[in-house]
């Protein structure tokens, strides 16, 4: 299948569906590009929950601050997120290939 932003014939090139659009492509890398929003301060891709205020979405506090956006709204509260991601499978696999001195700071 071939990835809508690059080109790239790729063998395992994946689908995202958004709504009812389906989008082809053969990296993350690719998908952030064409679907991630952008920073209404820096214009980085969000990759993460980021932050908004009245519809606009920012990749952090700072940028949400320095527009003068008054209380923006985290995506998803950091404790939640953080018991979400410590708890995931991933992390137990991350776990188990580390060494002792090298565990992740998940508590």
């Amino acid at each position: 299948m071939k990835c809508e932003v690059c080109g790239n014939d790729y063998d395992k090139a994946f689908t995202v569906l958004v709504g009812d659009e389906q989008h082809t492509f053969d990296s993350f890398e690719c998908a952030i590009h064409a679907l991630a929003p952008t920073c209404g301060h820096c214009g980085c891709h969000v990759v993460g929950h980021g932050f908004e205020q009245d519809g606009i979405v920012y990749c952090c506090a700072h940028c949400a601050e320095r527009t003068g956006a008054a209380g923006p709204t985290e995506r998803l509260d950091h404790a939640e997120r953080e018991a979400k991601i410590c708890d995931s499978a991933v992390t137990e696999a991350s776990r188990e290939s580390f060494s002792a001195s090298d565990l992740p700071a998940c508590r």
